[in-house]
């Protein structure tokens, strides 16, 4: 009997490519092959590729396509931003504020602008993960010329208070960066109403390829180069354009705008199907998270008294992610679960179950059945 593939939990990681993506990028693979900067055919039908793509996510985000700049990932565009409004505003003030749980694509270039002389300001966030909009202003100074907040958390899905900050920062005359790498494509992010300075798009979290990434830049926003090279993009980021994958990224915001209202109330759906059996079921279990403000795809629950690395070795038939990681005898806790203040013993039983495209009722209900069977069968091995 040949076994399932198992179901798919882990859309938070990493998402499949869409078919219809798969489709847009088909003619890079053997007919658009021109470099975007060559004035023949060839480079032209390029560079119109690129275009298209650009104002396809612009039209997501609801900007300008010449604010938006392609990149690698979600890694490179936090980089590019905070690196680049910092060295281009290091002479006005050296000050940095952001949270506590952010990406590590945020955290470690506020800690190697550290080491450039900066200082950063971490503030705390509440027991649902989000952090109190008085507590950013409250860390402001005289020399704050950034600050940076993502918009949702990878692990527990919390949405935080981008819209209120915005206008207080502004007319302080502070930067303000998002990272949205897991919000686009599963909540509304259009700068027009968010208020940002600088927005980061990752493709792969969007159904689009790995390796692909955009940058929102409001026209005006300081910003000093951080890779060099030639003048592509504008400018801002040098290197021959990604034409394959760049046209994946735009298929990809394209799908997302169509689809964007029906997919977010379908998956949230299944998310509080598959949270209600679990709780139904093992009643001791918590969701971690705010209770409305949240993804509406992912799904953070901890089972005390459980390791999440055992539960998920149990569990062969789901793929999802731990929130704490077992090594002999210690526990390694997620910094974003440590830093809501969660019980180590609550928090080491975390799984994160999140929901995407292709997901569908039968996928919750067998998950749910599967995770129930595996927390009581590990309680009574105990």
């Amino acid at each position: 009997m040949e076994l399932k593939d198992p179901i798919y939990l882990d859309y938070n990681a990493t998402t499949p490519i869409d078919p219809r993506v798969a489709e847009a990028m088909r003619p890079c693979l053997d007919e658009i092959f021109g470099n975007p900067s060559s004035s023949h055919a060839y480079g032209r039908r390029a560079r119109q590729a690129v275009e298209k793509a650009r104002e396809q996510v612009a039209a997501l985000l609801d900007c300008d396509p010449g604010e938006v700049v392609f990149t690698s990932g979600g890694t490179e565009s936090n980089n590019m931003a905070l690196l680049g409004v910092a060295r281009a505003l290091a002479s006005k003030g050296r000050h940095i504020v952001t949270s506590r749980i952010e990406h590590p694509a945020v955290l470690e270039p506020c800690l190697a602008l550290l080491e450039e002389g900066f200082d950063v300001t971490f503030v705390p966030v509440d027991g649902h993960g989000q952090v109190d909009p008085d507590h950013i202003l409250r860390a402001l100074r005289p020399d704050t010329i950034l600050v940076s907040l993502m918009h949702s958390n990878n692990e527990v899905g919390t949405l935080q208070p981008i819209g209120q900050l915005a206008g207080p920062l502004r007319s302080r005359g502070v930067i303000f960066h998002t990272d949205a790498a897991q919000s686009v494509g599963k909540v509304p992010t259009r700068v027009s109403e968010l208020g940002v300075d600088l927005l980061t798009v990752a493709g792969h979290k969007l159904y689009a390829p790995k390796g692909i990434g955009a940058l929102y830049v409001r026209t005006g926003t300081p910003l000093a180069r951080v890779l060099y090279g030639a003048g592509q993009e504008g400018g801002r980021r040098p290197g021959t354009e990604n034409v394959l994958e760049i046209v994946g990224l735009g298929a990809a915001a394209r799908c997302a705008s169509d689809d964007l209202p029906r997919e977010m109330e379908r998956v949230r759906s299944l998310r509080d199907r598959l949270e209600r059996r679990l709780l139904e079921a093992v009643p001791e279990a918590r969701v971690n998270g705010h209770p409305r403000e949240r993804l509406p795809n992912t799904l953070s629950i901890s089972f005390p008294g459980l390791a999440s690395d055992a539960l998920l070795a149990a569990l062969p038939q789901v793929a999802a992610s731990a929130g704490a990681a077992c090594h002999s005898d210690t526990v390694k806790i997620s910094h974003v679960l440590e830093a809501m203040g969660l019980d180590p013993e609550v928090a080491k039983g975390t799984l994160r179950l999140s929901l995407g495209r292709f997901t569908d009722q039968d996928d919750v209900d067998r998950a749910a059945e599967g995770i129930v069977r595996a927390v009581r069968d590990l309680k009574n091995k105990k």
